[in-house]
């Protein structure tokens, strides 16, 4: 919860030194997400790629049925973001875009505000970061009435890296290696299906 309040605080502070002017023109001018984007990917890259072992160990221990889970949390959050999005001023392909950062904040933000601008961007920041605030709120008592699973699927993206430990903690040791498989699936998910939403 900690980092989710550290990168709360660097985007406000960005949004009061740009609106009062505290920053050269040249930030201002120039979108640097061209760059920031495809440095993250690579970093991205380089994390599944040193634990890629966590992608086959659990399939060859629980089978196929554990691919049922990050498919359930994926194909849910469209479900339901393309269900409320009437509720909302955007459109419904915006809505699902922004749902589909599954609490990856930092990535579906710096992609949609390529993609679909600086409005649409933040609004991804603002409700991923929440669903990884609310999901490490939360976890136990999803642990506690709703299932040991729940809080794998609530958590998303995360649940490789942030809410893991509470996961661990909350749902047993036993549910660890589902969650980092989880997490990798949904990780990979996210800028392929808004690349999909905003290039085909």
């Amino acid at each position: 919860m900690k980092s989710s309040f550290i990168i709360l605080c660097c985007f406000i502070t960005g949004i009061l030194l740009a609106y009062y002017r505290y920053v050269p023109d040249i930030f201002l001018t120039y979108d640097y997400s061209n760059y920031i984007l495809p440095v993250m990917m690579f970093f991205v890259g380089i994390g599944i790629g040193g634990d890629i072992k966590s992608l086959y160990v659990p399939i060859k221990k629980y089978k196929l049925k554990i691919i049922l889970i990050p498919l359930a949390t994926i194909f849910g959050s469209i479900i339901i973001t393309a269900l409320i999005s009437p509720l909302f001023d955007i459109t419904t392909k915006e809505t699902i875009a922004i749902g589909s950062g599954f609490g990856y904040y930092s990535l579906s933000a710096i992609f949609l505000n390529k993609l679909a601008g600086y409005e649409i961007g933040m609004m991804a920041l603002i409700s991923n970061m929440t669903r990884e605030i609310t999901a490490l709120l939360f976890i136990p008592i999803l642990a506690r009435y709703c299932g040991k699973l729940s809080p794998i699927s609530a958590a998303g993206a995360t649940s490789i890296d942030t809410t893991l430990p509470i996961i661990a903690k909350s749902c047993g040791e036993q549910f660890i290696v589902i969650s980092i498989f989880h997490g990798i699936l949904v990780d990979i998910s996210v800028p392929i299906i808004i690349s999909l939403l905003y290039y085909f």
